[in-house]
């Protein structure tokens, strides 16, 4: 990604990947959502090779950057709870796109988060992370347990929209407005696992109480949609956080302790305490 000046002072970005189906499925979602008034950047130009493409600039204010700007200690200020209840308001919006004619075709890696997605999260952790931070297991046993989460989290309606890095960094602030980068990981999905994913960020470090109360901020906000089982959601909420949890550590062992980024590593005890 790269901020573009111009001439007349505004600012786009400038943004190159090769991966042509990631591509895809970013312009595919993004058009979506911008027909469904949910607040993403704007595509505003493809190069004929789907490599290069221009996007509105969305600022440099993240919800993580403002979070870490306004918190004092473990505490959090209203004004920041009142942006995580804008998110919140804005999520099962993005969810219900699922049963909209959503393309899910486009999705890529994987068009759900079905059993193989779960495995192949579950090997992340325990190759990227208990391995190499030499963490001794069981490995039979290791697999028992995963096979039983995924049976279980299987149990849970997951004909949604799953945003799938659903997280502060991935939401920017913009003129006291909220709006959404980063989702072409997007695919057919349950509803718990994108809250998990907001409220158990790790270096966002919120307290159980304010994630419980959030918790009942969403499920009050989802039930002005559809119906739910209130308790039978929440059962499988805490399964979710606890695989999601499990990726991000995978991910916090690839890239911190297979390609040395430090930054990584500074996330783990958040993660190991959640």
């Amino acid at each position: 990604y790269t901020r573009v000046f111009l001439s007349d002072g505004s600012t786009l970005m400038a943004a190159y990947n090769s991966d042509l189906q990631e591509n895809n499925a970013f312009f595919v979602f993004t058009d979506f959502f911008l027909n469904e008034k949910i607040h993403v950047p704007e595509v505003l130009a493809v190069s004929k090779s789907k490599q290069y493409y221009l996007l509105t600039d969305l600022g440099d204010e993240t919800l993580y950057s403002y979070l870490v700007s306004h918190r004092c200690g473990a505490d959090v200020p209203e004004e920041v709870l009142r942006f995580y209840r804008k998110v919140i308001q804005q999520l099962p919006l993005l969810q219900l796109c699922g049963k909209k004619n959503f393309d899910f075709s486009a999705c890529y890696p994987r068009f759900a988060f079905d059993r193989q997605s779960m495995q192949w999260d579950l090997n992340y952790f325990k190759y990227y992370f208990l391995k190499l931070a030499h963490v001794p297991f069981n490995e039979q046993a290791l697999e028992d347990d995963f096979n039983t989460l995924i049976n279980f989290l299987l149990e849970a309606d997951r004909d949604y929209f799953l945003y799938r890095d659903f997280q502060s960094r991935n939401i920017m602030i913009k003129d006291d407005e909220i709006y959404f980068i980063d989702y072409q990981g997007g695919r057919k999905g349950a509803l718990q696992y994108d809250v998990a994913s907001l409220l158990y960020d790790a270096k966002a470090d919120l307290s159980e109480e304010i994630r419980s109360q959030l918790l009942d901020y969403y499920l009050d906000e989802l039930q002005k949609y559809i119906q739910i089982d209130r308790a039978e959601s929440i059962r499988h909420y805490y399964g979710y956080v606890l695989i999601r949890i499990m990726q991000a550590m995978g991910a916090y062992g690839y890239r911190g302790y297979y390609e040395k980024k430090s930054h990584f590593l500074q996330s783990i005890p958040f993660a190991v305490a959640n």
